[in-house]
């Protein structure tokens, strides 16, 4: 049976936040959601973590939902960062491409990734809202990025595509492969580096194949 979660509370009002008591739970509940799950964690129990008051939790916070989507976007913008995507046009498209291409199995493939995947399918989770809130916080911003990249290729006479966001999922999906499906069940638990072949050559095969469906000779 899913577990019905209330809508996000907006983070209260009132006097200025403490910046580093924001990281300090953010990094505190990070730690707990992968050890205890999302269910096996509560506000008090981060807080005391954390070493700030349970009324700073929610302060900043609002609601564990939300607490877990910054936890997730946290992770997100710390693996690919927004710069990561900023125009360079001298930049030889394949290289711009295998930049990202490692950036995002890292990501993806990191225990915390993990984790947070398997805390996303579970039962209590899956029938919530909180994986709405997760893609829009993680995948979503990514994908909207890479599909400005593309779009300025596109302008630039390099790439041919008529739905940059549809590439810019394909391009994810393929990198993904077995590797991330491996992984989640615990069949490859080294990381990117012991997942089968080599990750070089695995976003090597990903990236010819992307460039023969939409580059331009």
């Amino acid at each position: 049976m899913s577990r019905s979660i209330a809508p996000s509370k907006p983070a209260s009002p009132g006097r200025p936040k403490d910046p580093a008591k924001r990281v300090a739970v953010l990094e505190a509940a990070k730690r707990m959601f992968i050890q205890h799950g999302f269910d096996g964690v509560s506000m008090d129990q981060i807080a005391a973590e954390a070493g700030v008051s349970k009324l700073t939790v929610y302060s900043h916070f609002g609601d564990k939902d939300s607490l877990f989507t910054e936890a997730v976007r946290a992770h997100c913008e710390q693996g690919m960062p927004t710069q990561l995507f900023e125009p360079t046009p001298d930049t030889p498209l394949r290289q711009r491409l295998t930049v990202i291409a490692n950036a995002f199995l890292a990501m993806v493939l990191s225990p915390e990734a993990i984790a947070g995947h398997r805390v996303l399918c579970s039962p209590q989770v899956a029938g919530s809202q909180l994986p709405t809130m997760i893609w829009e916080a993680g995948p979503a911003r990514v994908n909207a990025a890479f599909s400005a990249l593309l779009e300025r290729r596109i302008a630039a006479g390099e790439l041919a595509i008529d739905d940059p966001q549809r590439a810019a999922g394909h391009f994810f999906t393929l990198l993904k492969g077995d590797l991330h499906a491996r992984a989640v069940m615990g069949s490859c638990c080294g990381g990117a580096s012991t997942c089968g072949d080599s990750i070089d050559q695995h976003i090597a095969s990903v990236i010819d194949l992307f460039l023969r469906a939409y580059a331009i000779p």
